[in-house]
Formats: structure tokens, sequence, C-alpha cells
């Protein structure tokens, strides 16, 4: 009998697999295991340090209603990221993500009070944009699974399509959402926070409830750590694909409700810019590319990162442009970091 299956008949957990006796740790593995943890760290640490920077520069960048704004802004990109982080750790990556939320959005501003038909569903909208987002993942992972198409392939195809079928539904025009109740979810505070912030850290805790204490979440490291072992651990890898592509395409049903919310408006390039803003913040928040590291608690860091430092060129005068210059070699430093070149021997 194969080690992996006499594993499972023992009982172990299936998303693991036993490769014999535990191996004394050596004092030089000891310190390596630090540095690593070290390197997890280091995100948080540059967070701290571009906040201080920032702060010196401009003193108010501290001031409360600035911490609001970047709170606000930070809303939107942290859900699409968490959908885009559990994409990256099962070691495929998703384009679509403006697609999912072009939809999302369309169809919460065509359900609720708008200026283009009768309809006034309020809160019936936003869950159905969420399952619109769902049959978008699902699409997503039964092409690249069932059809074995790479997945940036398969997901780049659906960002066209959704945002081509938001296109043809309006027309190339923008539907206003006139909705106060959606329109409340921007607008409202609570303990001086927008409710779209709390959404999004509603999102967050949920993200991080699925990826450590449910069983997809588990096999999703373990695909991401090494398909073929998570195979010969029993995993279900197709059905675990399918799923956590149909998971990460809620979470973009659920940005398009809280752009529609926040902009008041729905059309079809209402997600421009979105897709390298939520890869960006993924990787710089220590997610690697390679799979089965990282998680969404790296990815709100990531997030807080690039927030803080659009809002801190803001402050300081920055060119638009600039600031885009910066977020590409912040993108390509946080790659280039999280690379672990002793085990890449070739570079395609």
């Amino acid at each position: 009998m194969p080690e992996a299956s006499k594993n499972l008949a023992q009982g172990e957990s299936p998303g693991t697999v036993s490769l014999g006796p535990t191996p004394t740790v050596s004092p030089r593995t000891a310190k390596r295991k630090v540095g690593l943890h070290w390197r997890d760290l280091a995100p948080f640490l540059a967070l701290v340090a571009l906040s201080l920077l920032i702060d010196l520069l401009n003193p108010r960048f501290l001031e409360v209603n600035n911490l609001i704004r970047i709170a606000n802004s930070a809303a939107i990109p942290l859900v699409l990221a968490i959908g885009a982080t559990f994409i990256i750790v099962l070691g495929s990556i998703d384009l679509s993500i403006e697609g999912g939320l072009a939809v999302g959005s369309l169809v919460t501003a065509l359900l609720v009070q708008n200026d283009v038909n009768a309809n006034h569903l309020t809160w019936l909208g936003p869950p159905l944009a969420v399952l619109a987002g769902a049959v978008m993942g699902g699409v997503n992972g039964v092409i690249h699974v069932g059809l074995r198409v790479p997945s940036f392939m398969a997901t780049l195809g659906t960002w066209f399509v959704g945002v081509g079928l938001a296109t043809i539904v309006l027309g190339g025009a923008t539907i206003r959402v006139m909705d106060p109740a959606i329109r409340s979810i921007a607008l409202v505070r609570w303990l001086d926070l927008p409710i779209a912030v709390w959404v999004s850290i509603g999102a967050l805790l949920v993200a991080w409830l699925y990826e450590r204490y449910t069983v997809i979440g588990r096999h999703m490291y373990a695909i991401g750590g090494g398909e073929d072992l998570a195979l010969l651990s029993g995993v279900r890898v197709p059905g675990v694909k399918i799923a956590v592509f149909i998971i990460a395409g809620m979470f973009y049903g659920l940005g398009g409700v809280l752009s529609a919310a926040q902009l008041g408006e729905s059309n079809a390039e209402l997600g421009s810019g979105r897709l390298f803003a939520a890869i960006t913040a993924v990787v710089v928040g220590g997610t690697a590319l390679t799979g089965g590291e990282g998680g969404v608690l790296n990815t709100l860091v990531g997030v807080l990162i690039v927030s803080v430092l659009a809002n801190g060129m803001v402050l300081l005068g920055i060119s638009p442009y600039l600031q885009q210059a910066a977020q590409g070699i912040l993108i390509i430093i946080a790659v280039a970091l999280s690379i672990d070149r002793k085990r890449l021997k070739i570079v395609k």
C-alpha cells in the first residue's frame, strides 16, 4: 500500500503526507526558521515605517479624518484582494476581477431603485450580485479544471466576457443608483467609519475563518504547496479548485455591490484599474505567487501599504502618474523579495 494511502487508513487528515519520523532540528535549521518568521513580519514593518515617514513629511497624515479616508479607500480593494488571495494561494492566477466587479455592480444597480427601470428590490440586489459573481467564478473554475485551460487564460476570457456583458446591457451608458438604503452603505457611518468599511472587515473575518478552519481552506494550501502531493493525500483537487474559484467570485461580486454604493452608479468600466491594485496588494502583503503561502491577513497589510502609499503621495502633492510608477516598483520589489531563489532553478 502506498505511504499516503496508509496514512489515510490510519486516520490522518487528507491534507498531510507523512514522510517518516520527524527529523531532529539542527541549530542552523532553527535559525533559518527564525529568519523566515522575520521575513513574514517584513510587510507589517514596512507599513509602520512608511506611515512614520509620511507623517514626518506631513503631520496631517495621522489625523483621525485622514485615517478614516484611508480605511474607506481600502474597503473595496480589500474585498477584491481577498478573492485574489485565495486563487494565488491555490497556485493559480485570476484576471477576471474587473469583469466580476462590473457584473456585480450591474446586477445591484438594475435591481435596486435606479434611473432606467422601476425595480425597487433594495436588499435583494446585493445577494444576487454576490451570486452572479459566484457564477462567474464557477465558470472560471470549470474552464480551468474541466478544459485544462491555464488559469490566467481562462480568467482573462471571463474578464472580457463580464465587461462585454455589462456594456451590452447598458449600451455603453451609466446607470445611476438612487436607492437610499444601498447608498447608505457608503454614506452612513457607525463608530465614525462608513458601513462599507465594516462590511470589508466582516468579509475579512469570514475569509480568515474559511482559510484556517474549513476543509476546503486547508486543502487550498495543500494544492498550492504541491498539487501532486495533495492528490496522493486524497485531496479532491478538481472539486477544491472549482470551489475556491466560486468563493473568489463571490468576493468580486461583493466588491461590485460596494462600488455601486460608493459611486452611486454602474457602468462597464467601473472596475478599471482594480485588477492591478488587487494583485499588487496580495503580493506586497507577502502571499507567494508560487502558491501555498500567505493568506488574507497578509493581504490586509498589503492593501494598507498600497492605500497608505497612495494617500501619502496625494498629501505630498506627487503626480498621479508617479503614483502608478511607484506601485509598479513596489510590486517588482515585493515579488523579488518573496521568491526563494534556492528552489527556483528555471525562470520562464
